[in-house]
C-alpha cells in the first residue's frame, strides 16, 4: 500500500466505466447500497480523499489496488465510510417518539421492568440519544424500570463521533427545552458552541459496528424496540425484505419496528402488524 500523500491536482478525476461498475457492485455487495451510474460522479467525489490518504494518483491506481492486490482486506472499511450517507437530526420523524411514549412504553412495562431497545443504523447518535432521552423521562416516575440502547451502524466515523456525543449546538434545536436542560451539557469555554449529552445517557447506549447486509445480528437477547429509519431506502426491495426479516428474528413478540415515514413493508411477508403510520408490532 502506498502512503505518500497526493494533492489533489494530481489525482485523476474520473472513474472509467468499468471501474466504476466494479466498485457498484462490491459496494452493493458488501452494503446492501445502490450505485447507480447517475451516482457516478458523487462516487468520484467521495473517493477522492481516499485516493489521497492511500498515496494514489488515479482511480484506475486505486482499484487496481482494491481488486487485483488485495487492498480490500485494509480498504474496505475506509471506502464505505465514504460512501455511505449520515443524514440525522435529533427527534427526527417526532410522531415515532410520540407513539413510544404514549403507547409502545406503558404496554411494554406492563409486562416487563427491563426494556432493551436498538438503533440499527445510528449515524452520529442523534437517534440512539434521542431514544435515551426519552427512555430516562419515562422511567423518572417509574424507578422499578430500567432500559439499555444498542446503536449500530456501518461507518465506523459515524460511531466515533456518536460514541463522543458532542454535537453543535445548532443540531440539538429540536430537542425540547426541558429535554435540553435535563440531559445536554453547555461548553465552559467562552463563545464555544459545543455541547455534550450528559453522561448518565451516554452510560445508558452501547455503540458498535454492524453490516445490515449480514446474515445474523448478534445483538444478544431479543430487543422489545427495534428502529430502523431511513436506511431502507438505499436498499432495493429485495434486501429491504431480508434486511426486515433478520431485524423481525431479533424483536421480541409484542415488540416495536419503527421505520422511515418514506418506507414501507408492502408486499413482504412479514409477521408483523401495523400499530401506527410506519410503525409496527411483532405477531
Amino acid at each position: 500500500m502506498r502512503t505518500a500523500a497526493v494533492e489533489r491536482s494530481d489525482i485523476d478525476d474520473h472513474i472509467s466505466t468499468r471501474n466504476f461498475a466494479k466498485l457498484a457492485q462490491f459496494i452493493y455487495d458488501y452494503s446492501g447500497i445502490k450505485m447507480p451510474p447517475a451516482k457516478r460522479t458523487m462516487l468520484e467525489g467521495r473517493l477522492r480523499r481516499r485516493l489521497r490518504a492511500t498515496g494514489h494518483v488515479s482511480f484506475d491506481d486505486y482499484c487496481g489496488y482494491l481488486f487485483e492486490e488485495d487492498g480490500l482486506d485494509q480498504e474496505t472499511v475506509y471506502l464505505i465510510d465514504a460512501v455511505t450517507t449520515n443524514k440525522t437530526d435529533f427527534f427526527r420523524e417526532a410522531k415515532h417518539f410520540d407513539f413510544l411514549l404514549s403507547s409502545a412504553l406503558p404496554a411494554l412495562t406492563a409486562e416487563t421492568s427491563r426494556l432493551r431497545i436498538w438503533s440499527s443504523a445510528c449515524s452520529t447518535g442523534a437517534e440512539p440519544y434521542t431514544i435515551a432521552m426519552v427512555l430516562e423521562d419515562f422511567c423518572e416516575a417509574r424507578p422499578d424500570v430500567s432500559y439499555s440502547v444498542l446503536a449500530t451502524d456501518l461507518s465506523t466515523d459515524v460511531l466515533e463521533t456518536a460514541r463522543r456525543g458532542i454535537y453543535h449546538d445548532d443540531m440539538i434545536s429540536p430537542v425540547p427545552g426541558a429535554l435540553r436542560r435535563k440531559y445536554v451539557m453547555t461548553s465552559t469555554t467562552a463563545g464555544s458552541r459545543q455541547v455534550r449529552i450528559a453522561p448518565r445517557l451516554r452510560s445508558r447506549i452501547g455503540f458498535g459496528r454492524m453490516n445490515l447486509m449480514d446474515a445474523k445480528y448478534p445483538v444478544g437477547d431479543p430487543m422489545h424496540v427495534i428502529f430502523c429509519r431511513n436506511v431502507l431506502i438505499y436498499f432495493d426491495k429485495q434486501t429491504q425484505e431480508k434486511v426486515l426479516s433478520r431485524l423481525t428474528d431479533c424483536l421480541l413478540p409484542g415488540g416495536y419496528m419503527f421505520i422511515g415515514h418514506s418506507e414501507s413493508i408492502a408486499g413482504f411477508d412479514l409477521p408483523l402488524k401495523t400499530v401506527s403510520n410506519t410503525v409496527f408490532q411483532r405477531i
